[in-house]
């Protein structure tokens, strides 16, 4: 059941389970309907014989991480299972400017209606990867796991945590449903962070979820950090949100002195992990803490696109 499918997955890198394949194809089949609709490409439809062959080759115009190949496979497969892919690279592969890593053949109109949706998917989850892949580059040496987080595209969640493990980054909870994280406006709702882990433990009992799903406390204080480890061993990690302090925001020079001081208070006894003021510029400094664990959102909601075009030539005429 999905229910217990854990918040931390292998990464991908040249595969993907039955379970992300199936949530993979429904963003696919979700693209295309928002694509074609009844009538379908009419460009390609009205202007294309229905005859033609061509052959798109793929042109990376930056340098990168690639993602997405076996996503981009699917939506060929799923739109005609005559066009048939081939590359020369795969999935986390590092690429360069005016490389061609792959080539799509077969029924040109076909060819055409996958070519957008295949491209979108490809460009974004490069993006993705190639962010992650920095900073995980950046963190070198130091224990520091990349995590990613819910701050994804509606509806493409599977898809961007994908492209996150393509790149070397970690993958945080899912989703709501299967791992509990007690933030700030949990606590307040609440009444205390005592209280809301102990009414999180009672629900999870009466689920009979308890040890099945972890549980995650936000902290912002270190009176909360003290708290926290008064919740042991009920709770399995430590976030220390916004104890990393931006100085100097040209050079990315960061305070890191009250996480430090947070570390030294927990003492190993919890799983910690770093939050906010997250950028290149700065995660080598957060790392060398010793946390953990560094949680960026800029991975998926900031992502800047791989850009990635398809030449297409016509071959022949069945």
């Amino acid at each position: 059941s999905h229910l217990f499918r854990q918040a931390s997955f292998p990464p991908f890198f040249d595969h993907m389970d039955a379970f992300t394949r199936k949530e993979v194809e429904k963003v696919i089949v979700a693209g295309l309907e928002e694509d074609l609709k009844s009538l379908g490409d009419l460009s390609s439809k009205s202007s294309v014989p229905v005859d033609c062959l061509a052959q798109g080759r793929f042109l990376a115009k930056d340098d990168g991480t690639l993602a997405g190949l076996e996503v981009a496979e699917m939506v060929f497969a799923i739109v005609d299972d005559e066009l048939k892919v081939s590359w020369t690279m795969k999935d986390g592969d590092a690429v360069k400017k005016g490389t061609y890593f792959g080539y799509v053949e077969g029924p040109a109109q076909s060819l055409l209606t996958a070519e957008r949706l295949a491209l979108n998917l490809m460009q974004r989850m490069g993006g993705i990867a190639t962010q992650t892949n920095r900073m995980v580059q950046q963190v070198k040496g130091y224990k520091a796991k990349i995590l990613d987080t819910r701050k994804t595209a509606p509806g493409l969640r599977y898809v961007d945590k994908l492209a996150c493990a393509i790149g070397g980054g970690t993958n945080h909870r899912m989703g709501l449903y299967d791992m509990v994280m007690i933030k700030d406006n949990h606590v307040t709702a609440a009444g205390s962070l005592t209280k809301a882990v102990k009414k999180t433990c009672a629900y999870l009992e009466k689920k009979g979820l308890k040890g099945k799903i972890p549980i995650e406390v936000e902290t912002r204080t270190l009176d909360e950090v003290k708290e926290a480890l008064t919740l042991l061993p009920d709770i399995d990690r430590v976030m220390l949100d916004n104890m990393v302090v931006m100085v100097d925001a040209k050079t990315g020079k960061v305070d890191t002195s009250m996480l430090e001081k947070a570390l030294k208070i927990i003492d190993g006894k919890v799983a910690t992990e770093a939050s906010g003021n997250i950028t290149l510029q700065t995660v080598r400094q957060v790392a060398a803490t010793g946390v953990d664990m560094i949680s960026s959102g800029a991975l998926t909601h900031s992502v800047t696109a791989l850009d990635i075009s398809l030449k297409i030539k016509l071959l022949s005429k069945i």
